[in-house]
């Protein structure tokens, strides 16, 4: 940690003379009030609006100037998506906004795509939202900051900030064949019929991949091939898999996770 926990108001911390700008987004209006309430406790802090969705969120901050956006990571039904490819895309679309995420995942492979995205400050629906306070400061003066059960799973699984590509070696020679071909387009059916196994077979060993990165849902594990340059290297098919683009826009990324959805039949 870089900044101590606490759950009492900092020293005022104002940009160039006036109050720091956040946005706040989530799916849920009861934690809406919590984060509005902890962050107006804050002395120089003014929430400039709130979101419940990604279209909300990138609709505010296309109208209103916004230091600090504190997101929650899990925020279905926007036009942008959520997770991973939503926050590529804040990074990209605005990269002078500080991001904060919010998760209730406990799940490490997350926690380290969010670091390779340059999310530096990430908070856990199980902890206090007092800790929304910390995050605050910490990314406006560029450390990292994690709540209580973030921090114990960045330490039980040694996860560095530093760190650029997930651990694949802890995949089987052929769950990891699986893995390159799923992320770079191919469904279950037609990785079944290239390896010669049954689609049985190669369902179980993706869900096996999946169980040791730590990853759950379809759309981050093509996340995780993308920023693990999976897609780049060669697979062991006679055919050339289609690739996805690693700085792709969101839409690319939303296209495909939608697909990703489709493909367990």
């Amino acid at each position: 940690m870089d900044l101590p926990h606490t759950s009492t108001p900092f020293e005022p911390l104002s940009i160039h003379g006036r109050p720091v700008r956040v946005a706040i987004a989530d799916d849920h209006p009861l934690l809406l009030a919590g984060l509005a309430y902890e962050l107006e406790k804050q002395l120089d802090v003014t929430v400039v609006g709130q979101a419940a969705n990604s279209t909300e969120l990138v609709d505010l901050l296309n109208k209103h100037p916004v230091d600090v956006v504190v997101s929650d990571y899990t925020m279905p039904g926007g036009n942008y998506g959520d997770g991973i490819a939503l926050f590529g895309f804040l990074k990209r679309r605005f990269p002078a906004v500080r991001l904060i995420a919010l998760t209730m995942m406990s799940n490490p492979a997350i926690i380290r795509s969010l670091m390779m995205q340059g999310v530096q400050c990430v908070l856990s629906k199980a902890d206090s939202l007092v800790y929304v306070a910390g995050s605050l400061y910490a990314a406006l003066s560029g450390k990292r900051y994690y709540s209580p059960a973030i921090e114990t799973i960045v330490k039980t699984h040694r996860i560095s900030g530093d760190s650029t590509v997930p651990p694949i070696s802890r995949l089987t020679q052929r769950e990891l064949e699986v893995v390159r071909l799923y992320v770079s387009g191919y469904t279950v059916s037609e990785i079944a019929e290239r390896l010669h196994r049954s689609k049985q077979t190669i369902s179980t060993q993706k869900m096996s991949a999946m169980r040791r990165l730590g990853i759950r849902r379809d759309a981050d594990l093509i996340m995780y091939g993308v920023n693990a340059n999976l897609t780049s290297q060669p697979v062991s098919t006679t055919a050339e898999a289609m690739s996805l683009p690693a700085e792709g826009m969101p839409e690319g990324a939303l296209d495909a996770a939608q697909s990703a959805s489709r493909k367990l039949a």
